[in-house]
């Protein structure tokens, strides 16, 4: 079976389990913060594509691009898990388990 440049990166299987912690946090937000749940669901997706779009790139200047982008999504995110925890949407096991794999995520 074929493979993709993305499915060798540590860095693109974190940002996948990060992924299932986001949806945890938005399947538990209550209605009235519809724009919690649509701003993590973009930006925790836009970490996983920028990823692969990085490593599916042969430009040196345009991967280096899309893992940036990958970055600031990654800590757009952690900024987002962070209101939520303040304003109690989500419990902060989710908070921790979500920054630790955002953490590995900007670390690689």
């Amino acid at each position: 079976m074929h493979q993709f440049d993305h499915d060798e990166l540590d860095v693109y299987r974190i940002a996948i389990s990060f992924l299932d912690v986001a949806n945890r946090v938005i399947t538990r937000i209550p209605r009235g913060y519809a724009y919690f749940k649509d701003q993590l669901g973009r930006a925790s997706l836009s970490v996983v594509a920028n990823i692969s779009e990085g490593a599916g790139e042969f430009m040196p200047a345009e991967k280096a691009r899309f893992y940036r982008m990958a970055c600031r999504s990654a800590t757009e995110c952690a900024a987002l898990l962070d209101a939520c925890g303040g304003l109690k949407l989500t419990d902060p096991e989710n908070v921790t388990k979500g920054r630790e794999l955002l953490l590995r995520i900007v670390g690689c």
